[in-house]
């Protein structure tokens, strides 16, 4: 993977200011990103989300992915048809002290509607450091990763949704799931940076989200990335991250088949461990780990891998014992 491409991608979204409903930044520099790479497609919806097709070929993975990430932070917006100066609302899950105590402190940065939390991004070998790594660290991931099945000339077809307003309740992933353009035989599967918990290390590789604090994610799905990682030898964990929850709740709810992978973050929200905002950072190998796993998702048909369905392990088992199950049960009463 061109270390100096990752890079770079990285720089141009970080540095974007970004708020929900005020996504504008982020999107367009994401379609600049995107708009030369070969067999790619874009598209907006009705809700403004960014939807992209890579399709090269007729192979497709087995299920068709729909990588997932947002395009919002946890920030401050102007109140619509307010006309003073220095009246602003912060939307997203930060308690009002310590926001007040931010900008106490003069960490607010404004830019036109938008006012974020004002540091440096950051980036060497080991860690990534910036004012909103959540969710713009998933926005680069699908990027990179597009990228990279274009500069490898993958044969397959992959599908992505860069969402709006997931910070106050998943509404641009709510939109995406109630109009469904993808078939039915895709997968929804978001892309997070999300605190660990139950076992998760920052450094460990990106997390199996097995589910989040309100839903159990897809079974079937979650067996073909734990499967794939391991065929692909790529460091992975498996947790149920509870401590929030994330846009694959909202589409599994719609009734799509939904699943998680999420990466470490440090400093959530920008919060720290004194409870005083701060930059977020995530560790780069995770990134790297978590696009390499992207990759062998959607270049690979996954037949033949090794992991049957509960329900073919069940019934295989069924017809091995049919005949232990007749014998014996001649002999109940």
């Amino acid at each position: 993977m061109p270390m100096t491409n990752l890079n770079s991608i990285l720089k141009r979204l970080l540095k974007q200011p970004t708020a929900p409903f005020h996504e504008y930044h982020v999107r367009a520099e994401i379609e600049a990103l995107l708009k030369d790479c070969p067999h790619v497609k874009l598209k907006h919806d009705k809700f403004g989300n960014l939807l992209a097709t890579y399709k090269n070929g007729k192979s497709k993975s087995k299920p068709t992915w729909v990588f997932g990430a947002h395009m919002d932070h946890p920030a401050f917006i102007k109140p619509p048809g307010s006309t003073k100066r220095d009246a602003w609302d912060f939307l997203g899950g930060v308690p009002q002290a310590e926001v007040d105590a931010g900008v106490k402190r003069g960490l607010r940065k404004a830019k036109g509607q938008i006012a974020t939390w004002n540091f440096p991004t950051n980036i060497t070998n080991t860690r990534i450091e910036a004012t909103a790594c959540d969710d713009i660290i998933g926005c680069a991931a699908i990027v990179m990763t597009f990228l990279e099945l274009a500069r490898l000339n993958i044969q397959t077809t992959v599908h992505a949704a860069f969402t709006r307003a997931e910070e106050v309740g998943w509404l641009g992933a709510w939109h995406l799931a109630q109009n469904w353009p993808f078939g039915t035989d895709s997968v929804f599967l978001s892309l997070e940076t999300s605190r660990p918990v139950n076992g998760a290390v920052m450094g460990g590789g990106p997390i199996l989200r097995v589910g989040d604090r309100v839903s159990i994610f897809d079974n079937e799905a979650m067996a073909v990335l734990i499967t794939t990682a391991k065929e692909q030898g790529i460091r992975v964990q498996r947790c149920l991250l509870d401590a929030g929850a994330c846009e694959a709740t909202a589409t599994q709810a719609s009734g799509i088949r939904s699943v998680g992978i999420s990466i470490p973050l440090g400093n959530y929200h920008n919060l720290n461990d004194a409870r005083q905002i701060a930059p977020e950072f995530v560790m780069m190998d995770d990134l790297k780990s978590m696009i390499q796993l992207l990759k062998a998702l959607v270049a690979t048909k996954h037949d033949g891998i090794g992991e049957r369905t509960i329900r073919e392990r069940v019934e295989l088992r069924m017809q091995e014992h049919a005949e232990h199950l007749k014998a014996g049960s001649k002999l109940f009463k």
